[in-house]
């Protein structure tokens, strides 16, 4: 797909345009560009995008959103401790427990259709996502950058591998590009794209009440805002106050009719992760973790680019949010990719202005980015020049074969073994199972779709210091801790699922309870924060 060999009016008479003039819409030769046709461009790639992705990233994307949706619609499914304790809202939740409705309604909640479904309408916000992306690059520094910058955004390997996934960290990051392109002070207003700051503060106070966290990009954004504006007072009072507490109000009575009692989500969400650093129980990493490996991880090759895109565009407002976000969060010992994704888009708009400023000076002497001007309608192929050409081709090289990797292969094992559960479960093949595997390893109900009996390893924190969890006993001694369980059976579960690493551990236990080995999912080629789970295996009860 190449969005970016295209004509242009040039100017000076030898071609030379400037990234901004080449968006001029008058200087553009025939080539439509409105927004139904990106969204759609878009939504077709994002949709292949969904399909494409058969692993396993995180625990959230299914326990804490799929989970609870699949509870709300179908009657069943598993709560974890944190909407046990009230940090969650049911906010993101319901977005899929409409769609499960939907299913359940129209009677098309197969397990293939549960399985696909939820990705596949990320894929429409992510697809919004990028189209937001564009109109800011564009409003920002035309339409030449700002098919650069989608082009980053679409090549990107962490955007493919994530974008797509049913985490809160998703639609968050979908809504910060959507809220800022509506506030005055990140762009000027024009007349091709007005700015309208009570739709940003709409869309910002929606993101944090999905993702309390996300208060820390508009907290920057509404502070830089407040400076800039000369009517504060009105700002504050007219319009910060009346549409937050309209957001605040509608969510806290939307937590209130799922919980069944008033629950301030924000204020429990504050006190365990920043008052209480709960967050630390499940791991920490250094201060200079997103700077010196997470966010550059996430960049991969784009780095150098966005760098360069961030000193050439002079653009601070957008620079030191990506930096004010990474240094924020840098103060949590708890550390993942995922939190800062909402600035990883913000950052490849830097890696598309530098490419958009790469193929005008390979095309002509280069023209500083000014303010859009007339120029002569001049039609003008454009040439690519070898620099250009071997970095599009390095960007590529490098990001396609890891999005791949990541989405196709990387710990697909335990999707594919609740894949396959679920469609035996379907066909009235399994009674009931039991995973003796680190917690929240598999998807659960919102996969598998059939009520019946399951049992995971638990790994809720202890208010004791110290106290090992279920997970962690199992962990330090598998015989033992599997012999206690059989120990406590009424009857025992259909299937067992564990990985391969714990398998060899658990034979002869295998053997001594009639259990046989039906199918084996690899899962990794390497190991990620534990022994490697090279893959999984699926035993069933053997009842002759």
């Amino acid at each position: 797909m190449d969005i970016r060999k295209r004509k242009f009016a040039g100017g000076d008479g030898d071609g030379g345009a400037s990234v901004n003039d080449v968006g001029d819409p008058d200087s553009c030769s025939g080539v439509s560009r409105s927004p139904s046709r990106i969204f759609l461009l878009c939504l077709a790639f994002r949709v292949v995008n969904a399909l494409l992705i058969k692993t396993y990233f995180n625990p959230d994307e299914h326990w804490q959103s799929l989970e609870v949706a699949h509870r709300t619609v179908f009657g069943y499914g598993y709560m974890t401790w944190e909407w046990k304790r009230g940090i969650r809202s049911y906010l993101h939740p319901m977005v899929f427990a409409f769609l499960y409705k939907l299913l359940q309604v129209t009677g098309l909640d197969t397990p293939y259709i549960m399985r696909k479904a939820p990705r596949l309408m990320q894929s429409v916000f992510s697809a919004i996502g990028d189209l937001y992306l564009y109109k800011l690059s564009d409003a920002l520094y035309g339409e030449n950058a700002a098919s650069w910058s989608l082009f980053c955004q679409m090549a990107n390997w962490f955007v493919f591998f994530c974008l797509n996934r049913t985490f809160s960290n998703c639609l968050e990051t979908v809504l910060t590009i959507m809220g800022l392109y509506y506030w005055p002070c990140i762009r000027n207003h024009s007349t091709d794209y007005p700015v309208n700051r009570k739709w940003g503060l709409v869309i910002a106070a929606l993101a944090c009440a999905i993702r309390p966290t996300s208060a820390i990009i508009w907290l920057y954004v509404g502070m830089l805002e407040l400076f800039l504006t000369p009517n504060k007072v009105k700002f504050i009072i007219l319009e910060v106050i009346p549409i937050g507490s309209l957001v605040l109000g509608f969510t806290c009575l939307l937590d209130r009719l799922m919980y069944g009692s008033w629950v301030i989500v924000p204020l429990n969400f504050l006190k365990f992760n920043f008052l209480s650093s709960g967050g630390d129980y499940y791991g920490t990493h250094p201060w200079h973790w997103y700077f010196s490996q997470g966010f550059l991880v996430m960049l991969f090759t784009f780095t150098p680019f966005s760098i360069t895109g961030m000193i050439k565009s002079k653009n601070q407002k957008l620079s030191a949010l990506i930096l004010w976000v990474l240094a924020l969060y840098s103060v949590l010992g708890h550390k993942e990719f995922r939190f800062v994704l909402p600035v990883l888009p913000i950052a490849l708009i830097f890696s598309g202005y530098a490419f958009a400023q790469m193929e005008v000076s390979g095309s002509s002497s280069s023209s500083p980015v000014t303010k859009k001007k007339q120029v002569p309608r001049q039609n003008h192929t454009i040439k690519w020049s070898p620099k250009l050409r071997l970095s599009v081709f390095f960007l590529l090289a490098t990001n396609i074969p890891m999005a791949l990797y990541m989405s196709l292969f990387h710990q697909r094992g335990t999707e594919d073994a609740m894949n396959y559960l679920s469609d035996e479960a379907y066909k009235g093949r399994v009674k009931s199972i039991l995973f003796l595997m680190p917690c929240h390893s598999t998807p659960y109900y919102s996969t598998l779709h059939h009520n019946i009996p399951m049992q995971f390893l638990d790994c809720t924190p202890s208010e004791e210091k110290g106290e090992l969890d279920e997970s962690d006993r199992f962990l330090v001694n598998p015989l033992g801790f599997a012999s206690e369980l059989a120990r406590n059976w009424s009857e025992p579960p259909s299937h067992i699922v564990l990985f391969a690493s714990e398998e060899t551990k658990l034979r002869d236990f295998m053997i001594q309870h009639s259990y046989k080995k039906v199918k084996r999912f690899f899962h990794a080629h390497f190991k990620v924060d534990r022994d490697l789970q090279s893959s999984v295996v699926v035993y069933v009860v053997n009842h002759t």
